[in-house]
């Protein structure tokens, strides 16, 4: 059995919009944009599991959670990407390059900004993890055979202390604002961001809603085009019987 230890006490250290599960896994699983059944992800033995919607705050949560375990080995992505925000991309970014003046190497976000984390955080994150990329995979079976895969690779506890870093969200705690101290223009960059991945959703519900209502239009035309053939046929078949028996 993989050697295990202790997480930071009180982990997971940072509260967000995600649940826990066995302290001791190795693998942590982040949905992205999706809202899946964390709990039963969990009870598939996850340590944590929870979505991550902003490339800048959202990822520092995840990474300090992380890095406060040390048991945590693969951080699992899946579920969907977030327009605009990407998120998973950033993630992957940060893990492959790092952060250079504050912003994520090769991320393609909008305003992939890191303010909590000092280089030492992110570093322990590269080498305490591996990312491992199921993304746009939303289906509860798969994802736990992947945890179940990782789990029989489960190198053991990284082989050091837990990091214990603080996230300080914006003033007002709001969902996806930048972090503290960003500049004032990312915030209304990050805020229409928001109003037009709302405005995209609003739109693909109404085209779903007009593709429903054309697919049910063009089935009714089919169902009366079948019902009249099938009269005809009948008019063809019983026409000659009837005059038949007029005679």
């Amino acid at each position: 059995m993989a050697d295990k230890t202790s997480p930071a006490s009180g982990w997971p250290l940072v509260k967000g919009d995600f649940h826990s599960g066995d302290a001791n896994s190795c693998v942590a699983v982040v949905t992205m944009g999706s809202h899946l059944d964390e709990q039963a992800i969990c009870d598939a033995g996850a340590a944590l599991c929870g979505s991550c919607k902003t490339e800048n705050l959202g990822l520092e949560k995840v990474i300090a959670n992380v890095i406060a375990n040390p048991n945590i080995r693969f951080v699992l992505l899946c579920g969907t990407e977030v327009k605009g925000h990407l998120s998973g991309q950033t993630l992957r970014a940060l893990h492959e390059g790092g952060v250079q003046g504050g912003k994520v190497v090769g991320s393609q976000g909008a305003i992939p900004f890191i303010e909590n984390l000092d280089d030492a955080a992110i570093k322990r994150f590269q080498e305490q993890t591996e990312v491992v990329d199921i993304m746009e995979s939303e289906d509860i079976g798969a994802i736990k055979a992947k945890i179940a895969e990782l789990k029989g690779k489960d190198p053991g506890a990284f082989g050091e202390a837990p990091i214990v870093v603080e996230v300080k969200e914006a003033e007002g705690g709001a969902a996806g604002a930048a972090v503290a101290g960003a500049n004032p223009q990312f915030l209304e960059i990050e805020k229409r961001l928001d109003d037009i991945e709302t405005k995209i959703e609003f739109v693909d519900a109404e085209v779903a809603q007009r593709v429903g209502r054309k697919i049910g239009r063009d089935i009714g035309i089919l169902y009366g085009l079948v019902a009249g053939l099938v009269v005809f046929e009948m008019i063809v078949f019983l026409l000659p019987k009837i005059m038949k028996l007029m005679m």
